[in-house]
């Protein structure tokens, strides 16, 4: 690895770097910290409201930056994205993928369609982006794709339709990559959010004591905020983290290492 400016520790500077979901809470985040970095961004959604809000925080750093819709589970959406973002940017070096949509639902009555609609979003659009934004990579021998998972992926969420199942798919999607293009100088990590506060949860914490309850079964005693997945999304992005790979970083204010507080130990309690 060569060695980086000190002022580019991190080593994204003009590095071109395309965020799915980027007009999302932790999309826009993970977008805003990359431009901050120095690198190029491209976000996509198909969220119009939130690319209007990620292009008023890309506008903060500056030009050099692109904003676009995109359906990221139709392979023209997103090949047309990529060529067009490579035709204002250049190949892209970074992907981080973040869209995600969640439709609560129990398994003994979600419809095809419902779990479908979750697959699709969570865990095929996932494959079609590292598969078209990858070409450019395998093609220069290097880059750097980061997956936004979650803890329920590791952690079955009863109600929630096919989420669980398509974070869990995303965790084995990463593995593969990883194992099918570290030879190609690609690398491929996860990031799996606990509980974070984000435009897709806030109604959760519109409820009047749920934020204080979840912040209670955390040992860091707060919820977590878009910035805290995006500082963990930047690390995996960059040359800091150049023999990390197939791995998955868990950033939960240590909530999922908390099951045996849950045991009865007479004497101990």
């Amino acid at each position: 690895m060569n060695e980086q400016h000190p002022s580019d520790w991190l080593g994204l500077s003009g590095r071109v770097c395309v965020v799915t979901g980027g007009g999302g809470g932790i999309g826009r985040a993970v977008a805003s910290s990359l431009a901050r970095a120095g690198a190029r961004v491209a976000a996509i959604d198909r969220d119009e409201r939130g690319l209007d809000a990620a292009r008023a925080e890309l506008r903060e750093f500056g030009d050099g930056h692109v904003v676009a819709p995109c359906d990221t589970t139709s392979a023209d959406s997103v090949a047309a994205a990529a060529a067009a973002i490579e035709q204002s940017l250049g190949p892209c070096g970074v992907l981080v993928n973040t869209a995600a949509v969640l439709r609560p639902g129990g398994l003994d009555t979600l419809t095809l369609e419902e779990w479908n609609a979750v697959l699709s979003v969570n865990l095929t659009g996932y494959f079609l982006c590292a598969q078209i934004f990858g070409r450019p990579m395998r093609e220069l021998k290097r880059g750097s794709l980061v997956h936004i998972a979650s803890i329920a992926g590791s952690h079955a969420q009863g109600k929630s339709g096919a989420y669980s199942v398509s974070k869990a798919g995303v965790v084995m999607l990463s593995r593969q990559l990883a194992s099918e293009w570290g030879p190609e100088g690609i690398r491929s990590n996860v990031v799996s959010p606990g509980m974070v506060i984000t435009p897709m949860s806030q109604a959760f914490y519109d409820t009047p004591g749920v934020t204080e309850r979840r912040a209670a079964v955390t040992p860091a005693r707060r919820v977590g905020m878009p910035q805290d997945i995006a500082d963990a999304v930047l690390y995996l992005a960059s040359d800091r983290s150049s023999f990390v790979t197939g791995d998955e970083i868990v950033v939960d204010g240590g909530y999922t290492r908390t099951l045996m507080n849950l045991v009865p130990r007479p004497g101990f309690d």
